[in-house]
C-alpha cells in the first residue's frame, strides 16, 4: 500500500486529542461526534473514516485514560527498592482516587458500563474490550495485597478485588458530593498527599480494614 492510501493516524489521533481535552474541560455530556470533528478542524463525517460507531471513538478516548492513569500509578508505586508493598500499595489507593477527583469526566467515562462492555472498538476490530484496560492495574493490586496480607482463607485476587471496589466507591461518592455531605466536610481542601484531609482519612480506613493498620 503506498503512502498515500495508508490511514491518516495523524488524524485519527487528532480527533482522540480533541475528545479528551473535551472530556477534561467540559464533562461527558459535551462528547458528541460534530463537537469533536469541530475540536479537531475537520468535517462533521470525518470521525466516521477512523471510528465507525460513536462508541468506538468514544472508547479510544477512555483508553487513553486508562494510559494516563497506569503511567502514574507506575510513577508513584516504583519508589525505589526500600518501598514496602504497603508504601507501594498506599501510593497507588491514594492515586486511584487522586485521579478520580482531578478527572473527573475522564473517570466517569472509563468505567462507563457501555463502553466497557462493547465488543472491540480498535481499528479494524482487532482490539481488546475496554474492560480488559483494567487488567494490568488489577494485577498490580492483587500483587502488593498479597504481599501486605497474613490471612490466607481469603484468596488475593479476592482481598484485592474488595479493595478496589471499596476505593472506587470512595471515589464516587465523593465526586458526586453524597461523602463530603454525611461527613460535614468541603469536597475540596488539601491533606495528604493532594487529598482532601476527609478523603484521605476515608482512604486509610479502607486499607486498615482491608489489610490491618500499620504496625507503629
Amino acid at each position: 500500500m503506498s503512502s498515500s492510501q495508508e490511514p491518516d493516524t495523524s488524524l485519527r489521533e487528532r480527533l482522540i486529542d480533541a475528545g479528551v481535552e473535551l472530556v477534561l474541560t467540559e464533562g461527558t455530556a459535551a462528547l458528541g461526534l460534530r463537537e469533536i470533528a469541530r475540536r479537531a478542524g475537520v468535517s462533521h463525517g470525518a470521525p466516521r473514516r477512523y471510528f465507525p460507531t460513536h462508541h468506538s471513538l468514544l472508547s479510544a478516548i477512555a483508553r487513553r485514560g486508562f494510559a494516563d492513569l497506569g503511567a502514574r500509578v507506575a510513577a508513584t508505586t516504583d519508589t525505589g527498592e526500600g518501598a514496602t508493598p504497603r508504601a507501594r500499595l498506599d501510593a497507588l489507593a491514594r492515586t486511584y482516587v487522586g485521579y478520580a477527583l482531578e478527572r473527573r469526566g475522564m473517570f466517569e467515562l472509563m468505567f462507563r458500563h457501555d463502553l466497557l462492555d462493547s465488543e472491540k472498538n480498535a481499528p479494524g476490530g482487532g482490539g481488546s474490550r475496554l474492560r480488559e484496560s483494567t487488567l494490568p492495574m488489577f494485577g498490580l493490586f492483587a500483587g502488593l495485597v498479597a504481599h501486605c496480607r497474613t490471612d490466607e482463607d481469603t484468596p488475593p485476587d479476592v482481598a484485592a478485588a474488595a479493595l478496589w471496589a471499596n476505593l472506587h466507591g470512595i471515589a464516587q461518592l465523593w465526586t458526586s458530593e453524597s461523602l463530603p455531605l454525611v461527613l460535614g466536610a468541603p469536597a475540596a481542601g488539601s491533606g495528604g498527599p493532594g487529598l482532601p484531609t476527609p478523603l484521605d482519612a476515608l482512604v486509610t480506613a479502607a486499607l486498615d480494614a482491608h489489610l490491618g493498620p500499620v504496625n507503629p
